[in-house]
């Protein structure tokens, strides 16, 4: 196995710090990206960086000259970028109406706009070497936006979206796009959920009042009974990484308890997708 220069973003902990350590263990050369390593995450940062073929760079996703600088930096010592892993993420709980345009802003900034930032950075080596790999982790959120985390599932419909359509304009030239949906996992993301900024509007939704303790409970009986394990994400990111080019699958689920459905809507999305490719005169691209 040829090894591959990488790019995970948000490996500060969760998701990113396990495919981090899972991807440098198999000799890949693997770029790390930690917001603030000075600062709150100075202790995670050393120690990641202590990690036998990883690197960490100091990165706010959200701004373009720090992004570019550390695209900068991986070309400048490797010359390319085979594979990036857009995983760094944010969550937003409660009624929509309580979020602000400004959370809204916050949320698609990071959850979308900085994904495609690093996309259309790197896709041009990617290109030029005919081949590439570009992973998005989303969420089964990204397939049903569920109450409560409206705005959430919104930003991961936008990146599904991106990601559906730009897999088959670049698979023709060499790259590979590949989203993964995790399921409900217990990671730091999952205990720094924060909510919309307008709490104005809450006593107007008492009629659902305990609905939101109600899915939490279910939450975490999925913890209590299904126990999943983090490690599962970065083993299927692995995975997909390990695949030939060219047969990497579009959408993952890394879900034990539910994922079946989430499976099943992406079966029945696909078959009609390629309908529609076909009926608009594009069934080349399904080749």
């Amino acid at each position: 196995m040829s090894k591959k220069v990488v790019l995970i973003t948000g490996t500060n902990s969760g998701f990113g710090w396990l495919t981090a350590h899972s991807v440098a263990a198999l000799g890949h050369k693997v770029y790390a990206t930690i917001r603030d390593t000075q600062g709150k995450n100075a202790d995670q940062a050393k120690a990641l960086a202590q990690v036998e073929n990883i690197t960490v760079l100091d990165v706010s996703l959200t701004d373009e000259t720090s992004v570019k600088n550390a695209i900068d930096t991986i070309i400048a010592k490797e010359g390319t970028i085979d594979v990036l892993v857009n995983n760094a993420g944010a969550v937003i709980f409660g009624v929509a109406e309580g979020s602000t345009t400004d959370d809204v802003q916050r949320l698609l900034d990071i959850n979308v706009i900085a994904p495609w930032r690093l996309i259309k950075l790197v896709l041009p080596f990617m290109r030029k070497q005919s081949e590439g790999l570009i992973i998005n982790v989303s969420s089964g959120w990204g397939r049903f936006a569920a109450p409560f985390t409206v705005v959430y599932g919104a930003s991961k419909f936008a990146l599904e979206g991106l990601s559906e359509g730009l897999h088959y304009e670049v698979r023709p030239l060499g790259v590979d796009v590949a989203i993964v949906q995790p399921g409900a996992f217990p990671t730091e993301m999952s205990q720094k959920v924060q909510a919309g900024s307008d709490a104005s509007v809450a006593d107007e939704y008492t009629a659902i009042a305990d609905v939101p303790n109600k899915l939490f409970a279910a939450i975490g009986q999925i913890f209590e009974t299904a126990k999943p394990d983090a490690q599962e994400v970065a083993d299927a990111i692995v995975n997909l990484i390990n695949l030939p080019k060219g047969q990497r699958p579009l959408r993952t689920v890394v879900d034990s308890s539910t994922g079946d459905i989430t499976k099943r809507a992406n079966d029945a999305v696909k078959v009609e997708f390629e309908n529609v490719l076909t009926a608009y005169g594009m069934s080349e691209l399904l080749a």
